[in-house]
């Protein structure tokens, strides 16, 4: 890919960014329609990765159904039977900040879903955001995206 393709790339993401960002563009429906405390797709956290192994592995590591655990009615995923067990010694130290919504959308107050393999530990806590641009946003001002999102 050139440069001159790439740049136009970042622009043309960075405007609908910007645009998405804008109140009243988002779905006029999303606020009006309540929305989950836990983003649980199919009744699953994290989208059914471990939320153990982001911490132990250093990695998003898809959970398996043989170790489960129902936490606040929604189930989670591991991929090991230790993971089960450190998760339910603490499982707030587990579980990602927002509900498991995207960490840049909250910070513009915004609900979003998530990519699990767009993640950031920050103070050891566990964010997740929606996609590569998302995840960048986020990361250019962390602390002041973090502040934000608390906020909203």
């Amino acid at each position: 890919m050139t440069s001159v393709r790439r740049a136009v790339l970042v622009l043309a993401l960075l405007i609908v960014t910007l645009l998405a960002a804008r109140p009243g563009f988002a779905m006029a429906a999303s606020a009006k329609l309540p929305v989950d405390a836990v983003n649980a797709s199919g009744g699953a956290g994290v989208k059914g990765y471990d939320p153990v192994a982001y911490f132990t592995v250093g990695q998003p590591t898809p959970g398996v159904d043989q170790y489960t655990y129902r936490w606040k009615g929604v189930t989670y995923r591991f991929a090991s039977a230790a993971n089960v067990k450190r998760f339910r010694t603490d499982p707030e130290k587990y579980l990602p900040q927002y509900g498991g919504y995207c960490a840049y959308a909250m910070s513009i107050n915004r609900i979003a879903d998530i990519d699990p393999s767009r993640w950031a530990i920050v103070d050891g806590k566990r964010y997740l955001n929606n996609n590569y641009l998302s995840y960048h946003l986020w990361a250019l001002n962390k602390s002041g995206n973090i502040a934000s999102a608390d906020r909203n």
